[in-house]
């Protein structure tokens, strides 16, 4: 398990970091969201030890991180770091080397990946002549050559076409399912609740909310959409608690206040005419997203 306790990090008066705590199960796909400058990359390049937190310690299994053990982490940056005019398969293989692998199983282990993300045909070229979404693969093979016991990826899904989103989202959950701690940051909202098993939001160097989608759905508005052909337009029931957020022809999308009963909606629709839809709308990661930072700056 990958343990963040109490991280804090300032750059002058700016405050990237505040007493962020968090954890990562063996096993566990983990996505970090927040907005630009909220603080993922910071805590990553702090687990990695590019960074020195003011406060805080980072373990795995309980034990801080030493230069041993964070070499047991993959890392994938969200800026390219590999070497643009090195050969991809010996490029892989020295990393690999770096990790303290044989010569024989590093190129062995960059044969596999090569394979797995469809570019073998590929591994006499300079990394340069590569597509973006192609060096995106090969960043990801770098991570993952040296079967790390760990990986932090940054956002590893930038500039990938769905196949590829595809093959890497399968490669993750077998190194989650295999034991390994996933931790990815994306601004891909409905990727990361498509993959991940929980998903932390940070905002101004805190963490806001923590859990899985399901829990953090729990407490939010409800919204329900009504579909009442019969009913003047606009229409509103006028019942406390209960907003209409958006129109669809006849349909309406009514946000209801926590503790109000949806069947005092349904009564009010009744009573203009017909109803020929009556349907609870679950909250999307993005507006779970939305409504936890619009409260964290309220």
């Amino acid at each position: 398990m990958l343990e963040i306790d109490g991280l804090s990090k300032r750059y002058g008066e700016v405050v990237a970091l505040r007493d962020l705590s968090f954890e990562v199960r063996a096993g566990e796909l983990f996505g970090f969201v927040g907005r630009n400058g909220a603080g993922k990359t910071t805590t990553m390049r702090i687990v990695l030890g590019v960074l020195a937190a003011d406060a805080g310690e980072v373990r795995v299994d309980g034990t801080p991180l030493t230069f041993d053990r964070r070499r047991r982490i993959g890392y994938m940056p969200e800026a390219r770091g590999l070497y643009p005019k090195m050969h991809v398969a010996e490029q892989l293989a020295y990393l690999g080397e770096l990790h303290g692998m044989t010569d024989a199983d590093a190129k062995a282990s960059a044969t596999r990946w090569l394979e797995r993300f469809g570019l073998d045909e590929r591994r006499d070229d300079e990394l340069q002549s590569l597509s973006l979404g192609n060096q995106q693969r090969i960043q990801l093979a770098a991570a993952l050559v040296f079967s790390p016991d760990v990986l932090v990826l940054d956002e590893p899904f930038a500039g990938l076409d769905p196949l590829a989103v595809d093959v890497m989202g399968a490669v993750l959950r077998e190194r989650a399912e295999a034991g390994v701690p996933v931790i990815f940051s994306s601004h891909e909202l409905e990727l990361v609740e498509r993959l991940c098993d929980r998903v932390g939001i940070i905002d101004h160097g805190r963490m806001v909310a923590c859990g899985t989608v399901d829990e953090l759905r729990a407490g939010g508005l409800e919204r329900r959409w009504l579909d009442v052909p019969a009913a003047p337009d606009p229409w509103e029931p006028g019942i406390p608690g209960i907003r209409l957020v958006q129109t669809d022809g006849s349909r309406r999308l009514f946000e209801l206040d926590p503790g109000v009963d949806d069947q005092s909606l349904l009564q009010a629709a009744l009573a203009t005419g017909p109803v020929r839809e009556f349907e609870r709308v679950e909250p999307s990661l993005g507006d779970i997203f939305r409504t936890v930072i619009g409260e964290a700056e309220a």
